[in-house]
């Protein structure tokens, strides 16, 4: 069992929602990503998706954009990010990370490459935008034997078959992307989402998490009454972007535990 499968498992038998924010590698620079990964956990973070920088990210809104140009204006690169989550695995050995990117930088290290050295660092799990699960059969097998989880994205206009697709190339939890669009954009519609959480649930038979537009405490609060998980990316990144480098970390954490208090105010409420 994963890493991020014994945190779900966890969180499940004590009612709880897995919070799952997320930050650029290399934003503001490398040397201060491991820190803010420690105040990620310090907040009430249980799980850590550390978006791998690219120039050209499809699914990103302009927030996350300038995180990743700030990154690789720096000289972050994928072997980069991997040596950041060996720093942090030493010192933290229970917090599962994901890396969240684009297919391009695996390709150039190569598949095979980037699944061992992956392993080796202590990632988790790896959610890849563009890898649809019918086009990355032999990463996702190698992934598996590996023992890491491979997340999958789901939109709102996802049929009955894609959550099949995905639930039986998946594993970890799937991401559902809360809204049509990039990340950090607004106006959720919490009945749509009310409606697909258990509907995907039951296919899939894994967590769901939401994300892209989550910005405050309510709104995360209100997702997580039907969502396993929340997903929380641009607001942070935002607050990084915003502080002043000293104050960046105790800023995020700040953040962070807020939206913890909020979650956990829906202790032994039923998804």
């Amino acid at each position: 069992m994963s890493r991020i499968q014994i945190t779900f498992q966890q969180l499940q038998a004590a009612g709880r929602k897995a919070l799952i924010p997320f930050i650029t590698a290399g934003d503001p620079d490398g040397e201060l990503t491991v820190p803010l990964m420690r105040s990620l956990v310090a907040g009430g973070a249980d799980i850590i998706e550390l978006g791998v920088p690219f120039s050209d990210p499809m699914a990103d809104g302009p927030v996350i954009q300038r995180s990743s140009e700030r990154a690789l204006v720096k000289g972050m690169t994928l072997f980069r990010v991997l040596d950041i989550v060996r720093a942090f695995r030493s010192e933290d050995t229970l917090t599962p990370v994901v890396l969240m990117g684009y297919a391009n930088p695996i390709e150039a290290m190569g598949q095979s490459v980037f699944v061992d050295l992956a392993r080796q660092a202590g990632v988790d799990g790896v959610l890849v935008v563009d890898y649809p699960p019918e086009e990355c059969a032999e990463f996702t097998a190698n992934l598996r034997a590996a023992g890491l989880d491979q997340i999958f994205l789901l939109a709102p206009t996802s049929s009955e078959q894609r959550f099949r697709d995905v639930a039986r190339a998946g594993s970890g939890y799937l991401y559902y992307v809360s809204l049509k669009g990039v990340t950090g954009a607004a106006r959720l519609d919490f009945d749509e989402i009310a409606c697909r959480i258990p509907r995907i649930r039951d296919v899939a038979k894994m967590p769901v998490g939401v994300g892209f537009g989550i910005s405050d405490a309510e709104i995360a609060k209100r997702v997580g009454e039907v969502a396993d998980a929340v997903v929380i990316g641009s607001r942070i990144v935002q607050e990084i972007e915003a502080s002043p480098r000293e104050r960046a970390c105790a800023n995020v954490e700040t953040f962070t535990r807020g939206i913890r208090i909020a979650l956990d105010e829906l202790v032994g409420a039923h998804s």
